[in-house]
């Protein structure tokens, strides 16, 4: 069994960045690096203004920065010496050819890949590695190192899918609910974004319902979520799914549905997202939801929504 004393983490955004500060505050006698092509994010992490806003993350980056974590935008040094490396670039969906609109795109993903592959290669050392990537990504990485590996390089590729919530983020990555790791996660992972994103769709198709019959959603949520069967989680009528996570999912699972020749299935979680796109261009909703947040939420001040 071989001893980590050091991980590299590819992608200092808003996974990797958080994921691998908890890392390092938990496991102080490891080195994780986080590396990044965009030397300006790099900066911003070595600094005291950091572009993601997670509570408590300044907090552990301050206690663990230059100790046990540490921010680079060299590359090759970083990978050379990992034992075990993250892969947590974006997967956004694909804009063109097959699965436009819905397949997740893998090219970041691939090219980390080759990435490795080249500076492990460059030694002529026995090495093993682990490769710890998002869900539905382990597959298209295992076929590069297997088209492009050598006797004497040994590796293992393992999927850890990341279940982080904005603004719970540290949270979350220390009390987890649940850890997946290899296994069916892949299903596991889409299947559990789809149905929070089904919740959320579902409050907001009635959100439209209300607003026509002049009743208040908000009492009406309550009703359900007093049913334990429901719970009241997920159960606010808002501007759309937020985030990224929970649309592009859904999209990546309307794909595999229609790959593997399941129309109608398919069609039920494209309503889904249908209804999540629907509802945030509903312009009285929309712009009295943004100026609430302007209001109740400075930190948005300045941020895209």
């Amino acid at each position: 069994m071989v001893h980590v004393k050091r991980i590299c983490c590819i992608s200092a955004g808003c996974v990797g960045g958080p994921t691998c500060s908890v890392i390092a505050q938990m496991c102080p006698e490891i080195a994780v690096t986080v590396v990044d092509v965009n030397e300006e994010q790099i900066r911003a992490w070595n600094s005291d203004q950091l572009t993601i806003f997670e509570p408590s993350l300044q907090e552990v980056v301050e206690a663990c920065w230059g100790v046990s974590l540490f921010f680079s935008s060299d590359i090759d040094k970083a990978v050379r010496e990992a034992d075990i490396f993250f892969i947590s670039v974006n997967t956004p969906t694909e804009t063109f050819g097959l699965g436009k609109g819905r397949a997740a795109d893998l090219k970041y993903i691939e090219a980390c890949a080759l990435c490795t592959l080249q500076r492990w290669l460059q030694d002529t050392r026995l090495w093993w590695r682990k490769a710890w990537c998002r869900c539905n990504q382990q597959e298209s990485i295992q076929r590069i190192f297997n088209a492009n590996t050598k006797s004497n390089l040994s590796f293992q590729v393992l999927s850890n899918p990341e279940f982080l919530v904005e603004r719970t983020a540290i949270a979350d990555l220390k009390n987890p609910d649940r850890v997946l790791i290899g296994g069916d996660e892949t299903n596991s992972k889409l299947a559990a974004n789809a149905f929070l994103a089904e919740m959320i769709s579902s409050i907001n198709s009635i959100s439209v319902l209300c607003e026509v019959t002049r009743a208040d959603v908000e009492e009406v949520a309550h009703a359900i979520g007093t049913d334990q069967r429901i719970g009241n989680r997920f159960l606010k009528a808002s501007v759309g799914f937020g985030g990224s996570c929970f649309q592009k999912d859904v999209l990546n699972l309307v794909y595999l549905c229609e790959a593997l020749n399941l129309p109608e299935v398919a069609q039920y979680w494209q309503q889904v997202e249908m209804i999540g796109k629907k509802i945030s261009q509903r312009i009285p909703f929309t712009a009295n939801a943004i100026s609430k947040l302007d209001l109740q939420a400075p930190p948005l001040k300045k941020m895209k929504i």
